[in-house]
C-alpha cells in the first residue's frame, strides 16, 4: 500500500512502514503525517504482530518540511497519538533529526547503522513542542538534555551506549538485524506483548505534553464517535439518544 510518500507493505505477520520521500530526505510533511497516522491504525487493526518503521535514502528525516509543517505530529507518534498495542521496531540510517528522535524514542526499539546521527535543533531555531521532554524518562537525565540543549549531532554508537539504540549495525544491515528482531517477535503470545508493553509504558514517568496529547486523543475519539452523532442528532429530532458505545 502507497499512500504518496508512505509506503506500507505486508508478510509474514510483520508490517513494513517506510518513509519514502528521499529527494527531500524524507522531510515530514502535514500530510505524510497523515498517511504516516494511517498506516499505524492499518497495522493496529490488521493480523500483523510487529511493526517496522524505516526510510529510504541515506537519511532517516530531516524532521519538519519546514514549507508545509505539520501542526499536528503528535498524532503520528506511536502510542501517543495512536494507541498501537505491539512490538514497533525503528530502523534508523543517517541523519535522524528533529522529529525523527522523537519518533524512535517512541518506539519500542531501535536498530540503527553505524553512520547514523541523532540531532534536536529546536534549541537553535527558536521553535518548541515540548514532546521531545519525554526522552528524559527514556535515557538519563543529563544526556537528553545534552542532546536537547546542545542540538549537536549524537552519533550512533553514543546513542547506542546510553540506550537510546538497542542494535547498532553496519551501513547497510541495519533492516535485516531489525527483521531477525521482528521474527523473533512473531512467535510470541500477542496478549502478552500487548499487556506487558501497557505495563511497561504506565510505569514510565509522562511529561506534560505527552500527558497532554494522550488526553487529547482520547477526547478526540469521544467527539468524533458514532454515539456523538447520534445524541446531536437525537436532540434535534426530540428524541431518546440510541447509543451503542461505539
Amino acid at each position: 500500500m502507497s499512500n504518496g510518500s508512505i509506503d506500507t507493505t505486508s508478510s509474514d505477520g510483520i508490517t513494513v512502514i517506510s518513509i519514502n520521500r528521499p529527494d527531500k530526505r524524507n522531510a515530514l510533511s502535514a500530510a505524510m503525517c497523515d498517511d504516516l497516522r494511517q498506516a499505524w491504525e492499518v497495522f493496529r487493526d490488521s493480523d500483523d504482530r510487529v511493526a517496522i518503521l524505516r526510510a529510504e535514502g541515506s537519511c532517516f528525516t530531516a524532521g519538519a518540511d519546514l514549507s508545509n509543517p505539520p501542526s499536528q505530529f503528535w498524532k503520528a507518534v506511536p502510542d501517543v497519538g495512536i494507541d498501537i498495542g505491539k512490538p514497533v521496531i525503528a530502523v534508523v540510517q543517517g541523519p535522524v533529526v528533529g522529529m525523527g528522535v522523537a519518533m524512535v524514542a517512541f518506539c519500542d526499539l531501535c536498530v540503527a547503522s553505524s553512520d547514523s546521527k541523532f540531532i534536536y535543533p529546536e534549541a537553535k531555531v527558536g521553535v518548541a513542542a515540548g514532546l521531545i521532554s519525554a526522552l528524559v524518562a527514556r535515557v538519563p537525565q543529563k544526556i537528553a538534555l545534552e542532546l536537547i540543549l546542545l542540538g549537536e549531532p549524537m552519533p550512533a554508537q553514543r546513542a547506542y551506549e546510553v540506550g537510546l539504540v538497542n542494535r547498532l549495525t553496519e551501513p547497510g544491515a541495519q533492516m535485516d538485524e531489525a527483521m531477525r528482531m521482528a521474527k523473533v517477535m512473531t512467535a510470541g503470545a500477542p496478549l502478552v506483548f500487548k499487556f506487558l508493553k501497557k505495563m511497561t509504558y504506565e510505569t514510565l514517568p509522562r511529561s506534560p505534553v505527552e500527558t497532554m496529547y494522550r488526553t487529547q486523543q482520547q477526547a478526540e475519539q469521544v467527539a468524533l464517535s458514532a454515539d456523538a452523532v447520534e445524541g446531536l442528532l437525537a436532540f434535534k429530532e426530540k428524541r431518546p439518544p440510541a447509543f451503542k458505545g461505539l
